[in-house]
């Protein structure tokens, strides 16, 4: 540590604050435009005009919402021309300072200590420019620092995209898939406009032909609630299954609270859910999500329910029709504005949705389970960079983790 220095903000950055439009300032004169402005919070929305045109840091001064900080960072950074409300303080780095350095440092700092004010938190001038950040004496080294770090930021930007393309992917497949199905060669029906005949009107809209139309608890063997008590949660265990552990097509057991094999042998008496099972919530903010039961143990615990498949329906294929929006609507239909709405067991099993022919059923869930896999993996893969980065953020901005300058390196200006 050495070769770094310590160096306040003030002392290594322009804080630029007195150029932001206030937020009443701004609305007065906010028109339809095509120039971004941002708040503590990012991104607002397009404007008329601009007030900046270069890269900038910013770092979020207030609008309460602080407590969100805890899980992600206060700053980020904007290019280009730009507008700036003032719940967000301008940083512009000085000459001898890398910007991507000053900003990466900003990323990894912790501001929540230097927060004042009651009901409406806020990071002042006095404090920020007290905040002070490590720093090398070498700008060399303070770029080749940001220049490990921006690539695992392309990484993950690369595997977002994925992500996204993924997510588009699935969400079309299901759309034409739960319309149209598939022939027997394998391959969508055509629309119904271009060919009418190979559908049939009931009383969930126009569906193939060849389909049924059956309330739930016609396409499983069992449907069951959960147990009507609160388990007893601790460290190790069985995973206790809630509707904050579940997305649609993904129970997530590394958050899932555990209980005691006592209390999971009192909560699985109704039955012990296995894998080919769903588990589908029913009640809550969370309200009217699938997950599948895959190879680990776990129990139910409150506000979910739990439906095993019959032997002639395809699991893949009933637990994407219970994620479909129009699945959704038939389940909340009719429980009026409430902030905790929910449904009884009775009423899923009487909510009516497709059957295929099996065969059909099969390829339409190994179309969607395919696609959900590649998305899972990416997703997976994201969480790994991140945690890579934040290990390296920790090491590298510190000087836990020495960085040296090769003289070619210097020569090229890196």
């Amino acid at each position: 540590m050495s070769d770094w220095i310590q160096a306040s903000l003030d002392e290594c950055t322009d804080i630029l604050d007195h150029l932001r439009v206030p937020v009443n300032e701004e609305e007065r004169s906010r028109a339809p435009g095509y120039t971004p402005y941002y708040g503590a919070n990012g991104l607002q929305g397009f404007i008329d005009g601009w007030i900046f045109n270069e890269p900038l840091i910013l770092l979020a001064e207030d609008g309460g919402y602080f407590d969100q900080f805890e899980t992600r960072s206060v700053a980020y950074k904007i290019t280009g021309k730009s507008w700036v409300n003032n719940h967000a303080h301008i940083l512009r780095p000085k000459e001898g300072y890398d910007f991507d350095f000053i900003f990466y440092s900003l990323e990894h700092k912790n501001v929540l200590p230097f927060i004042r004010g009651g009901t409406r938190a806020k990071l002042n001038q006095n404090e920020l420019r007290c905040i002070k950040i490590n720093i090398p004496k070498e700008v060399s080294v303070q770029k080749k620092i940001s220049k490990i770090l921006q690539i695992l930021d392309q990484a993950i930007e690369k595997t977002e995209a994925l992500i996204h393309k993924y997510q588009q992917i699935k969400s079309g497949l299901m759309h034409d898939l739960f319309n149209r199905g598939l022939s027997a060669d394998g391959k969508l029906r055509p629309p119904r406009e271009q060919a009418p005949e190979l559908y049939q009107e009931t009383p969930i809209g126009w569906v193939p032909k060849a389909w049924d139309c059956v309330p739930v608890n016609d396409l499983c063997l069992q449907v069951v609630d959960c147990p009507h008590s609160t388990p007893f949660y601790q460290d190790n265990g069985i995973p206790c299954i809630r509707t904050a552990d579940m997305v649609p097509g993904q129970l997530l057991l590394d958050q899932a609270y555990r209980v005691s094999k006592i209390d999971y042998l009192k909560r699985i008496q109704r039955l012990t859910p296995k894998q080919g099972d769903i588990i589908y919530s029913r009640e809550g903010e969370r309200l009217g999500i699938a997950s599948p039961v895959g190879e680990d143990k776990v129990c139910l615990g409150q506000r979910v329910m739990l439906l095993r498949p019959g032997q002639e329906v395809d699991q893949n294929f009933l637990l994407w029709s219970m994620n479909l929006p129009y699945f959704y609507r038939r389940v909340v239909k009719g429980l009026g504005a409430t902030t905790s709405p929910h449904v009884n067991v009775g009423d899923i099993k009487n909510i009516m949705t497709y059957r295929p022919p099996e065969k059909e059923q099969v390829f339409i869930g190994k179309s969607i389970k395919t696609v959900q896999a590649k998305l899972l993996t990416e997703e997976l893969y994201r969480k790994k960079l991140i945690t890579q980065k934040s290990g390296l953020m920790h090491d590298l901005l510190t000087g836990k983790v020495p960085v040296f300058i090769d003289p070619e390196e210097t020569a090229h200006g890196s």
